[in-house]
């Protein structure tokens, strides 16, 4: 058997907050192999976000560890890409400019990387657009600059955090298919947060439940579903019922989550 690409073992996180320390993630041990698409969901404060700047190496761990092919991570490296809600386009920038931002911090040769971001460009199906602006662009193409500019990175490993989430519902759609079309052709290992389980369904080869915080691993669920998958997917009856099975196994998470925020904001209200 392969050794993964992602591994982390007994990770765990708290934070100092007013005094007290927060625990937010609990003993994850958790393994991702070379070009799968895994997805986390979870009740909303499970962990799911810090998980990913975890591994990513933006902050770190209170013990335990996270590995990306063997290498310990300590700190942000080039071979993992963050792919973040907000775009974060510079508006001064053209859309190639925008998408050679990694390759130019790395100190690489800017003609190589310019063809480079052009052809991940091309990919995303924004062929023509390199030299509009980003107020020029809907919130679907500035996801899709978005996208190139990670890929153009040259980041074996896309760590995204709900990408999708400030689109409208019908473009989300559509991004979801273009997410697995560019998995599939690039061949990435995607860890993927999301809120919305149809998604982690779609686009996943396998969903990680999280429980409510401590975020802890409740449950692996593998989609055994035929790809390429299209939209027309999700009205099939097996497309529901693992929809059905990960949604009950957080229902009573999300409540208990719920339950917690209310009881924590009159906390606060009293004093």
């Amino acid at each position: 058997m392969n050794a993964p690409k992602l591994r982390t073992r007994d990770l765990c996180k708290s934070f100092e907050k007013d005094g007290a320390s927060i625990e937010v993630l609990r003993g994850l041990n958790i393994d991702i192999a070379k070009g799968e698409f895994v997805s986390i969901v979870g009740a909303s404060g499970c962990g799911k976000t810090t998980f990913l700047r975890l591994v990513n190496g933006l902050i770190r761990a209170s013990s335990g560890s996270a590995w990306i092919d063997g290498r310990e991570v300590t700190a942000p490296g080039g071979d993992i890409a963050f792919v973040f809600q907000q775009d974060g386009l510079l508006p001064w920038r053209t859309v190639l400019d925008n998408a050679i931002i990694g390759p130019e911090l790395q100190g690489r040769n800017m003609g190589e990387a310019r063809d480079l971001a052009s052809s991940y460009l091309a990919l995303v199906g924004l062929r023509g657009f390199e030299k509009h602006y980003p107020h020029e662009l809907s919130g679907g193409m500035r996801q899709r600059v978005n996208m190139a500019r990670a890929l153009t990175a040259g980041a074996d490993v896309l760590l995204m955090d709900e990408p999708f989430a400030a689109l409208d519902a019908q473009t989300r759609e559509i991004m979801q298919t273009e997410l697995t079309r560019i998995w599939s052709e690039t061949g990435k290992t995607v860890l993927f947060v999301t809120h919305q389980i149809d998604e982690a369904v779609f686009l996943s080869d396998r969903v990680l439940v999280f429980t409510v915080r401590p975020g802890r691993l409740k449950e692996e669920v593998a989609v055994d579903l035929p790809r390429p998958r299209e939209l027309a997917l999700k009205r099939k009856p097996e497309f529901g019922a693992y929809v059905d099975r990960i949604w009950k196994l957080i229902e009573e998470e999300v409540r208990d989550s719920i339950r917690r925020e209310t009881e924590e904001a009159l906390a606060a209200a009293r004093r």
